[in-house]
């Protein structure tokens, strides 16, 4: 279900539980500006033109009655911007690897974006999913099979999805998906350090203590648990 808000920014942003900033990585002209669009405003430009340095969008949804901003960052796939995109890895707690179906060689480089990935960002949280964009190409246009990247995902233990940026099939369940798992990872470390905070004060007497989670600040006292990725995602977005 779709819902409209209204009220000023401020009033907005006063409203939100949570910031969750996803970094969309891959090669160029793979199409992660047009999955990104696609997501955020259901849009999709046939003139789209290759993103200098880095931009990112947003998009406002409910999870589990929490709401939740998603500032997913779109990062320049072409060599000479590595140096200005690696730094907006840090504080990312989830990420989508893009590749083209189309274009092996987008999928063979996979490997090293993990790879980068891996070293800038936190990897003990990062959720990280791979998606295959172009989905809605002919069979005869296909260069690499879903299998052979579903298996590359589960020795990576990533997720994986095939998407269509043009069509918009898969797209939202792609995105939904990863945030749904950034919600339940988050979840799962709040009450973690919320079972500490009350074995700390039970000994020690301490007080009130704030989680402050890559970007996201979190009142422990506040998080709800959430079910498993797999299961029905509650989620209202806008």
């Amino acid at each position: 279900m779709v819902v409209e808000e209204a009220g000023w920014e401020g009033e907005k942003e006063a409203e939100i539980d949570y910031v969750f900033k996803v970094v969309v990585v891959g090669d160029s002209a793979v199409g992660k500006t047009q999955l990104l669009g696609r997501f955020t405003k259901d849009e999709f430009f046939l003139d789209s033109k290759s993103t200098i340095g880095v931009e990112f969008q947003t998009r406002t949804l409910t999870l589990h009655r929490k709401r939740v901003k998603a500032q997913i960052w779109d990062t320049a796939g072409q060599e000479r911007y590595r140096a200005v995109t690696s730094a907006y890895y840090r504080g990312a707690l989830g990420a989508m690897v893009v590749y083209d179906i189309t274009r092996r060689r987008t999928f063979e480089n996979v490997a090293r974006w993990v790879e980068e990935l891996r070293a800038h960002a936190d990897g003990s949280t990062v959720v990280v999913a791979l998606i295959g964009n172009k989905a809605d190409m002919p069979a005869s246009r296909r260069e690499v099979a879903a299998d052979e990247a579903a298996r590359f995902a589960e020795e990576q233990g990533l997720f994986f999805s095939e998407a269509s940026a043009l069509s918009g099939d898969n797209v939202e369940r792609a995105f939904l998906t990863l945030l749904e798992e950034i919600f339940a990872v988050v979840s799962r470390r709040a009450l973690e350090l919320d079972e500490a905070r009350r074995a700390r004060r039970d000994g020690e007497g301490d007080g009130g203590e704030v989680l402050s989670l890559k970007g996201t600040t979190v009142d422990v006292g506040s998080i709800m648990e959430t079910s498993a990725m797999k299961k029905s995602s509650q989620c209202s977005c806008s």
